[in-house]
């Protein structure tokens, strides 16, 4: 009787199981960033690598994930509109660990004023952090993916990217590039191994936005979402998981929407 094998040159065979996963968030102090941290430490990751700007949050960002049982973590100082900045953060990953599994790149920021009140510097520093940023982080990412034979980028974009609103037009222009940039990358990388999606959320409760929430101007914008109501954080995590957690293995190029419906209602 013939036993079937797996090829050693199958990428397949180079896929890491969770708890010797390496996985790198960036934008990880607060939102989105120190959800998806908590949710991949739950899932018992083997090494956590939170970049953000704002240290002092990433430690308790950290601690929370140590005790949901991450194997281990690391907190790197890391502005992804620095170029420096992100080389040495990357070095430094790779230097103690010597793999990268998972990168989720999730730093962003918003300025919300009308096209004609954004100066160039602002519009700069969003497409920096938002679409540069990304990027850089990206191709970073990916010098050592390819040497491994796999890996996964998931790419944190928004509906904004898919439609407009008024008074965020580079936010919505630098999401549009994500999502395009997604696609381009999962094109060029598939042949080594290397899975690129995004994630495309709506609204969702945080600390941040739920103030405004509460306001008529609140309420109007959850009245224009066929659901009738904003998301919440837990609602992100099966996508996520199946996106950055090598559960989606012949998926690459993929925008995912979560979003009540809200990039489909009628213009």
């Amino acid at each position: 009787m013939t036993t079937a094998t797996t090829a050693p040159s199958d990428p397949l065979s180079r896929e890491q199981p969770v708890s010797k996963r390496v996985a790198l968030i960036t934008g990880a102090s607060s939102g989105l960033g120190a959800h998806f941290a908590r949710l991949l430490a739950a899932e018992k990751i083997g090494t956590l690598a939170l970049g953000a700007r704002r240290t002092d949050k990433l430690n308790t960002v950290a601690e929370d994930c140590i005790r949901l049982g991450a194997g281990r973590v690391i907190v790197l100082p890391l502005d992804v509109a620095d170029e420096t900045s992100i080389r040495d953060a990357f070095a430094t990953l790779i230097k103690g660990e010597r793999r990268l599994d998972l990168l989720v790149n999730n730093a962003g920021i918003a300025e919300t004023a009308a096209a004609l009140d954004t100066s160039i510097d602002e519009f700069d520093r969003v497409l920096g952090v938002n679409l540069r940023g990304v990027w850089a982080c990206a191709t970073e990412a990916a010098k050592t993916m390819k040497t491994q034979g796999t890996g996964d980028i998931l790419n944190i974009a928004s509906i904004l990217g898919l439609r407009v609103a008024n008074n965020l037009a580079p936010y919505a222009v630098s999401k549009a590039g994500v999502v395009q940039m997604t696609k381009a990358l999962a094109l060029e990388w598939a042949r080594y191994g290397i899975r690129v999606n995004a994630l495309a959320p709506g609204y969702m409760q945080t600390e941040i936005n739920d103030g405004f929430f509460q306001t008529d101007a609140g309420n109007k914008l959850i009245k224009r979402i066929p659901m009738r109501r904003i998301g919440q954080l837990d609602e992100l995590d099966a996508p996520f998981r199946l996106l950055a957690l090598a559960q989606s293995r012949y998926i690459t190029g993929t925008v995912i929407t979560v979003d009540g419906g809200h990039s489909s209602n009628s213009l």
